[in-house]
């Protein structure tokens, strides 16, 4: 699995992320007026950011709406956001029109069977351990670590290391 992994993953220019079970741990906490919360790892956060550096397009494209999304995206600099996609295989399509990139240059991080369209067609599929084994027999990659635990870091890493660029990412921090 890594050999083919690493070789999807160093053909990427764009990797998109889901939220609920990838940049969170899939909990919503829903205060009794309604009010969500949702609990984001900073080194995911990071990894987003390390990514974009190093010249690779994030996005994030969820079934749910959600202003903390949104916030949370604008607080990474990532201006691809698509929420309430409710067919994600039509949303990814329209990604790769807007972005004039071809399903093997994009790269897609999700955890549950609404996320099999996109999985299925893009050039890096990668998941959780805890995504059913529907997801993680069809990935290409599963992180060791859990949704909103790091995961989605783990998964940035693996597309730099595959690029040749983990290691300049690293170094912008050294000096």
């Amino acid at each position: 699995m890594t050999e083919n992994a690493a070789r999807r993953a160093a053909e990427l220019k764009l990797m998109i992320f889901d939220v609920d079970g990838i940049l969170t741990d899939g909990r919503l906490y829903i205060s009794e007026h309604g009010e969500a919360m949702k609990a984001f790892h900073v080194h995911d956060g990071h990894g987003l950011k390390m990514l974009q550096e190093c010249g690779i397009g994030v996005g994030i494209l969820s079934s749910r709406s959600s202003a903390i999304v949104s916030r949370r995206a604008a607080e990474l600099g990532i201006d691809l956001v698509v929420q309430g996609a409710a067919d994600k295989g039509a949303a990814f399509a329209r990604i790769l029109d807007q972005r004039g990139l071809a399903a093997g240059a994009a790269g897609f991080m999700g955890d549950d069977l609404v996320d099999l369209p996109v999985l299925t067609r893009c050039g890096f599929a990668a998941t959780v351990p805890e995504a059913p084994s529907a997801v993680r027999n069809r990935a290409h990659y599963v992180s060791a670590v859990g949704g909103g635990r790091g995961a989605a870091r783990d998964v940035c890493e693996f597309v730099l290391r595959a690029q040749g660029r983990l290691e300049a990412a690293v170094a912008r921090h050294l000096s």
